[in-house]
């Protein structure tokens, strides 16, 4: 079963507000470290909101929190609450009861899941990931646009004042 860009955007929000134990996260912050956009950040933390398992605080000082401890919040409620994923009211036998009741068992095993799970697991897994020996040290790719243009012309145009023959004043009689 495949799940929606944002239903993964999301999981990810909810272990970074589960990361920040209780404290208000900003959805610009949000929006910088997950590289998600700000509009994609405000859809998906409104659609949590209203599924109950964020808090949003508006204002200056705002952002967001979870609303109920991170052990509390399984990854089938995120799922459920992003992805659309009502049965049918009809119950009539066929292709459309198949595919519901495999939906009903996708999201069971992700209801064995909890938020504090993921977390754990993807703390895990970044130390694992990287080792000390694998480390190497990129080099920040050099910046684009007008700003990165504007040492280059200050460069040239004292190289081009270097090159002139510097002017004289007459010899005052």
């Amino acid at each position: 079963m495949r799940l929606n860009k944002s239903t993964g955007d999301a999981i990810r929000i909810l272990i970074a507000c589960a990361r920040a134990e209780g404290a208000l996260v900003k959805v610009v912050d949000l929006s910088a470290s997950l590289d998600i956009t700000m509009q994609n950040v405000f859809k998906i933390v409104h659609i949590l909101s209203r599924s109950g398992l964020t808090a949003a605080v508006r204002g200056r000082h705002g952002g967001i929190r979870l609303s109920r401890p991170a052990d509390t919040i399984f990854i089938g409620d995120i799922v459920r609450a992003m992805e659309s994923t009502e049965s049918n009211a009809d119950t009539g036998a066929g292709v459309t009861r198949v595919l519901d009741d495999a939906l009903e068992a996708f999201i069971a095993v992700l209801d064995r899941h909890s938020l504090t799970d993921m977390v754990a697991r993807e703390t895990s897994g970044a130390n694992e990931k990287v080792k000390p020996a694998q480390r190497s040290r990129r080099v920040p790719a050099k910046p684009r646009g007008k700003s990165s243009r504007k040492p280059l012309q200050a460069a040239a145009s004292r190289a081009v004042r270097s090159e002139r023959p510097t002017r004289t004043s007459p010899p005052k009689s």
